[in-house]
């Protein structure tokens, strides 16, 4: 139960005086979230970026991690409740692949950016009890990673961040007896600050958010080209700067590259066919009857297929203004089957 009810009708008030963020652009179709993190006890939550993970023999078994740009790393249970925390310091973004073997035991590889310590953090969780544990701090030397994503392609694991400075490293990680066993082996490059980015693990296409520009497109696989091929550029229509999260929705034989207009509150859908990325159009999180809607997104994240609660999928968002508690920040969970009828898209 939420406290601070005359604050949030007076916010309530101020949005519609002004009118949406988006109102200026292409109008978006709304949805609302269906669940959202629980703010913790301590009471403040600097929220950046979600990653989900599901158990695809009993999707009922399922976590949230969540990282917090002051403290750590958040794992919170499907209903929005904190499961576990680890006081890592100050994360921005966290990704996660399963099938990671350690000690010959397969574990759901977590990885989580640390551009104060000059790092990236990894964890395991144990897909058998759903508890994660710490697995290693990696160093990057006087390199500070910004955004960041995991990658699973031909087997083979990759950590990849990038700066504030338009660069993009790419590493190689396996499992060492003492721990985690990383190799750089790309060095790749935008124009400008760049954060968000995900990795398509069907054909090895990397996905980067160069902040005021667009997004852009790497090939991970050998032989490639650094040069980066654009798929979405910041038009003020569409995509508002700055570009911030991306996902990848796989739906049935259908799949979508979403990227987060951190400018105007609104969410870009692109079909993914072969070298195509087709706009399907763009949504937007608006208040509903107990959760409120959703702002200035940072990181956000897709679960394709079932996981909790949610049968066919669901979206996770970075919620800068968690209404009505001042400064506040937590994530949202949206239900795909409400993006996909808002936007007309097949099933």
């Amino acid at each position: 139960m939420k406290t601070y009810a005359a604050l949030g009708l007076l916010m309530l008030a101020g949005a519609c005086a002004t009118g949406p963020r988006w109102a200026n652009g292409e109008p978006p179709v709304l949805v609302k979230a269906a669940i959202e993190t629980v703010v913790t006890s301590d009471g403040q939550v600097d929220a950046d970026d979600p990653a989900f993970w599901a158990d695809r023999s009993n999707p009922s078994r399922a976590v949230m991690f969540g990282t917090d740009k002051t403290d750590g790393l958040y794992v919170h249970n499907m209903d929005g409740a904190v499961r576990q925390f680890f006081p890592s310091g100050a994360l921005n973004n966290v990704d996660l692949r399963e099938g990671f073997k350690v000690g010959g035991k397969d574990y759901v590889l977590v990885g989580a950016s640390a551009d104060e310590k000059l790092g990236l953090f990894t964890y395991l969780l144990d897909p058998v009890t759903l508890e994660t544990k710490d697995y290693g701090f990696i160093p990057t030397g006087d390199y500070e990673p910004y955004g960041f994503c995991v990658g699973k392609v031909g087997g083979t694991f990759y950590l990849i961040a990038d700066a504030k400075s338009g660069e993009v490293r790419v590493w190689t990680i396996a499992a060492g007896e003492a721990g985690p066993v990383t190799n750089l082996v790309r060095t790749l490059r935008v124009g400008s600050q760049a954060e968000g980015c995900v990795v398509d693990d069907d054909n090895g296409n990397l996905y980067v958010g160069e902040e005021d520009v667009g997004v852009w497109l790497f090939s991970l696989n050998a032989g490639s080209s650094d040069t980066p091929v654009s798929v979405a550029k910041v038009d003020r229509m569409r995509i508002t700067d700055d570009v911030e999260g991306l996902t990848i929705m796989r739906d049935g034989a259908h799949k979508y590259l979403l990227a987060s207009s951190q400018g105007d509150d609104t969410y870009n859908v692109f079909r993914i066919d072969g070298a195509a990325h087709t706009y399907v159009g763009r949504f937007a999180i608006v208040d509903g009857e107990t959760i409120d809607g959703v702002t200035a997104t940072d990181g956000l994240d897709a679960w394709s297929g079932p996981i909790g609660q949610f049968p066919e999928g669901v979206l996770g968002f970075h919620d800068d203004q968690d209404a009505p508690l001042p400064g506040q920040q937590n994530y949202k969970m949206v239900d795909w089957r409400d993006v996909r009828s808002a936007l007309g898209l097949p099933k």
